[in-house]
């Protein structure tokens, strides 16, 4: 039997083509639920990636993120990222905060209140999430784990 376009001779785990499409296909479905959560608050796009990476910055590196962190993450101009935090800390999801040994550096900072609004939204995708890490033994897991560093190390050099 001949493999089709989306399986290479070795199967689809070594098809570039066939990680692509469901990269594109989870991708697709994290900017889906991204746009409704954007639309359901009366957010921008970015404004949510911002919230993002606020939430995740300590987790990356284990610093708190800055205005000039956020700018280079989402690749924007400095006047758009003080537009977007000045929206994100008027609705209350986001506070800023002068760090106090240098007062010229300020720290971002998720409210709990907007966290847990944004918890319960994307409470849907954590139970897929865990469902999803259910059907796979803690070495594929480590496997999965290190794939997906790995590919986040490449996009970012990217940059």
């Amino acid at each position: 039997m001949q493999p089709n376009s989306s399986e290479s001779r070795e199967g689809p785990a070594s098809d570039l083509q066939a990680y692509a499409v469901l990269l594109r296909s989870l991708n697709s479905e994290f900017n889906r639920i991204a746009h409704s959560f954007a639309q359901a608050n009366e957010l921008h796009a970015t404004d949510v990636h911002a919230l993002a990476a606020i939430l995740d910055a300590s987790a990356n590196d284990g610093e708190p993120m800055t205005p000039s962190r956020l700018r280079e993450r989402l690749d924007l101009t400095s006047g758009a990222v003080t537009a977007c935090l000045d929206r994100l800390e008027r609705a209350g999801h986001i506070s800023r905060t002068r760090e106090s040994a240098d007062r010229r550096v300020v720290h971002l900072t998720y409210n709990s209140g907007a966290r847990a609004l944004a918890r319960e939204y994307f409470s849907p995708l954590a139970r897929s999430t865990e469902a999803a890490r259910q059907k796979f033994t803690p070495e594929q897991l480590e496997t999965i784990a290190e794939f997906l560093h790995a590919l986040n190390s490449e996009l970012t050099g990217e940059r």
